[in-house]
């Protein structure tokens, strides 16, 4: 072969300190993103290509940020963000305790199942992080170890992201990449039907093979979880009133501890005393009719939460010693605009002489579950003496969930029925989610990741540059030496295992805006159709459960399961195989080749 051209040099070279640096990990991807992106620019201004001026360098480099699959990334972002602020997938997640509470194994093979197909049409990110809350509850609950649980879901998760053109952001890019080289556009569930059959294969190692090769890590990564005692205000017209408090403690979940205030008898009426973990008291109150603080105060919360234009927050504040609060009961503290909803008592140096009650003095130490906007707990922190703790739940707004799934499930099948490209229905969708309130728009920050951003526009830039620069068609030659001899599957299993590589140790992006030109010039030199070639790129992207950093996902869980290097090639090795032979055959047999 001859020697490629300079800038085709130039491209691979660029490409493959790329790849080091996300393999290496000592500088963040957004800057190794950015870089490549004024490389490019900067590199085709002193030396633009053949037939171009030096203007035409910039056009390529930027042309990413203002390209038609960032935006279809970015809305699609914030459908999902849609989704899990406003609860729409809670009824899901209550589901799924009831199974496990009849049997471990099957409660694990049915959560795989749901999140593989909640990922297709749902970024794979807030699937996960809607799901590792619950399987570290499960855990808690007497589940399966969340270290045995994680990895097996994420697994799934991937799986089903691979399955649809929207299930990821590199899906996305690859067809959008595809479309671009020439080739016809693929639908939303163009190609499920290859993955969900390869996912039967699959499914069997994943649910019973996976967590047999994962650690106990349960002493590890066991939080340190508070209890609060709690004072349930029952709806009048609710049916526990009048139970006795035996039927009602069976109506709760079973780490709940439920009792009558002194002296109203055995039988339940407008007020319970409960204490519990805070997601089990919701659950509660959920099951019981009931809030956790005076229905009006609530109420007035939410009114004045939707009228600002604010987010509510619960989060913990410790009483200090100086604290106002010291001494006082929650119904005598004189709270405006925020509620207590539950407290934890602290242990007391010389004895306990307070009741074991919601409604007992406050004392240094204590910990308070306090529901407001964030501003107004800051001030209340700040005024009465209290230290506001890390973290804090954002309250899920449950009158709009309904709404949000009708808004992702309209976007989708739109697109999926071919009445719009999915970069309009999916923008469609985002626009209604900050118009109806289901997502704020001063809050689409948070829907939102920079990294994905800038990520994918250098990924556009970096593969339209390895495109119009030479390399593309110069290493197609290359391979096509090597495979113009083997069978159909070997080249496509070939070309997967080639972007699987990258993907496990470098960027599934940026191994798609490779992958992707060189599938379709190789394509073109061994005279195949495209499309299986270009699938089996996007697979390959897809196929990245051997490393922790080869997706966002499975570094979300790193620290969640107290995992190693070790136990994601442990598991995730013998998967990519599965996936690989299995895609590959499904490709020849599904277009003939």
């Amino acid at each position: 072969m001859e020697a490629p051209p300079p800038h085709a040099i130039g491209a691979m070279l660029l490409a493959a300190a790329m790849f080091y640096g996300f393999a290496n990990g000592r500088l963040r991807i957004e800057i190794i993103s950015l870089l490549t992106v004024a490389t490019v620019a900067l590199g085709l201004y002193v030396a633009p290509l053949p037939g171009d001026d030096k203007y035409g360098g910039l056009e390529l480099a930027f042309e990413g940020f203002g390209h038609y699959a960032l935006v279809t990334i970015c809305s699609l972002m914030i459908l999902g963000r849609g989704l899990v602020v406003t609860g729409a997938l809670d009824p899901a997640a209550r589901a799924l305790h009831k199974v496990w509470k009849t049997n471990k194994q099957i409660g694990l093979l049915v959560t795989l199942v749901i999140c593989l197909f909640m990922s297709m049409i749902i970024n794979d990110t807030p699937v996960l992080v809607l799901m590792i809350p619950i399987l570290a509850q499960l855990a808690l609950k007497g589940g399966m170890p969340a270290s045995r649980t994680l990895i097996p879901v994420n697994a799934a998760i991937l799986i089903g992201g691979m399955s649809t053109s929207i299930g990821t952001s590199t899906n996305l890019l690859v067809v959008s990449i595809a479309n671009d080289l020439g080739m016809e556009p693929m639908g939303v569930f163009h190609f499920t039907p290859i993955v969900l059959i390869a996912a039967m294969f699959a499914l069997p190692y994943i649910w019973l093979v996976m967590p047999r090769q994962l650690p106990d890590n349960t002493a590890a990564i066991t939080p340190e979880s508070r209890t609060y005692l709690a004072k349930l205000r029952i709806n009048p017209a609710s049916p526990v009133i009048g139970m006795s408090i035996e039927e009602v403690r069976a109506m709760l979940p079973d780490d709940v501890v439920a009792t009558l205030p002194a002296g109203v008898g055995n039988n339940a009426g407008s007020r319970i005393f409960l204490e519990g973990h805070f997601e089990s008291l919701q659950e509660g109150a959920r099951k019981l009719e009931a809030t956790l603080a005076p229905a009006w105060l609530v109420a007035r919360i939410r009114n004045e939460s939707d009228r600002e234009g604010e987010d509510l927050l619960v989060a913990e504040m410790l009483i200090a010693p100086d604290s106002r609060l010291i001494g006082l009961t929650p119904q005598t503290a004189g709270l405006e605009g925020i509620a207590i909803l539950g407290v934890h008592q602290a242990i007391q140096p010389f004895g306990e002489s307070r009741a074991h009650a919601p409604d007992a003095p406050l004392a240094e130490g204590d910990v308070l579950l306090m529901l407001g906007p964030p501003e107004k707990l800051r001030n209340f922190a700040e005024n009465d003496g209290l230290l506001m703790l890390e973290g804090g739940t954002e309250m899920a707004r449950s009158a709009k969930a309904g709404l949000a799934l009708a808004i992702m499930v309209g976007s989708v099948g739109l697109a999926s029925i071919g009445l719009v490209p999915i970069a309009i229905s999916s923008l469609a969708g985002a626009i209604l989610m900050f118009a109806t309130g289901c997502v704020r728009f001063d809050r689409v920050g948070r829907a939102l990741s920079a990294k994905v951003i800038v990520l994918v526009a250098a990924s556009i830039a970096l593969g339209r540059f390895v495109l119009e620069s030479g390399a593309a068609e110069w290493l197609a030659g290359l391979l096509a030496m090597g495979l113009q001899h083997l069978p159909a599957e070997a080249v496509l299993a070939c070309i997967m295992l080639f972007v699987t590589v990258l993907t496990n140790f470098a960027s599934n992006t940026t191994a798609a805006a490779v992958g992707t030109p060189i599938a379709f010039s190789l394509a073109q030199t061994l005279g195949l159709p495209a499309e299986p070639l270009v699938l089996a790129v996007l697979f390959g992207c897809n196929l990245c459960y051997a490393t922790p950093v080869a997706y966002q996902t499975n570094m979300m869980i790193l620290t969640e399961g107290d995992y190693d290097f070790g136990d994601y090639l442990r598991s995730g090795i013998p998967l990519v195989a599965i996936m690989v032979v299995s895609l590959s055959v499904l490709l020849v047999l599904f277009y003939d080749i």
